[in-house]
């Protein structure tokens, strides 16, 4: 897998639009992982703000190809997208190991399907849950949780419809407990609302 640090360039004016609308940003990040006039698969990334402060917005993306940031207009970008190397990221995912420790961070949609909708998860101990729930699911335990940031995403599509996900955004310390069900975990993120920034699992080392 690539991962990949952006800093968007907030005098464009579809930087800014995207920024404000993360169903866009789901649309133009496409862009990149379309090759040879196929559209962008399904699944073939994932992406989430990572910061949002002194005015400087960070993408964190990170796919199972090399994209194509040509395709993308070179001034959306406030700088070249920086590679985050296995020698960032302290590890290779072949080094995991069952009851290893890991830093994690992860923006998601804490929710469940009621009369076939899905409503967002509002409080704190129904948020803990179902992190418990999912990590339990993908082969990892978390050991503390914390949440930094609960925030209502609004996305509207080309038909002016609107998209409207609840995204928590969880960060903490936990432990491998199956090194195969984990991998996938990372390699496909975690709950719905990708196409909203939602779903990616950053780890590091202790």
């Amino acid at each position: 897998m690539f991962l990949y640090k952006i800093h968007l360039n907030l005098r464009n004016k579809e930087a800014r639009r995207d920024i404000a609308n993360p169903y866009e940003m789901h649309s133009t990040l496409t862009r990149a992982f379309s090759f040879s006039e196929k559209k962008c698969s399904s699944g073939a990334f994932l992406w989430r703000f990572e910061s949002k402060a002194n005015l400087d917005e960070i993408l964190i993306v990170q796919s199972h190809v090399i994209p194509d940031w040509s395709k993308i207009p070179v001034d959306w970008f406030a700088d070249k997208p920086t590679v985050l190397s296995n020698e960032v990221l302290g590890f290779n995912i072949a080094s995991l190991s069952k009851g290893m420790y890991l830093k994690y961070r992860l923006r998601a949609n804490p929710s469940v399907c009621r009369n076939r909708k899905r409503i967002g998860l509002y409080n704190f101990k129904d948020q803990e849950n179902w992190l418990l729930c999912q990590y339990e699911k993908k082969g990892m335990t978390p050991i503390t949780i914390f949440r930094l940031q609960d925030e209502m995403l609004i996305g509207r599509k080309r038909s002016n419809d609107t998209i409207k996900v609840f995204s928590v955004l969880y960060d903490g310390v936990l432990q491998i407990t199956d090194k195969v069900l984990f991998t996938e975990a990372i390699s496909k993120g975690i709950g719905h609302g990708k196409a909203m920034g939602l779903g990616l699992l950053s780890v590091m080392p202790m």
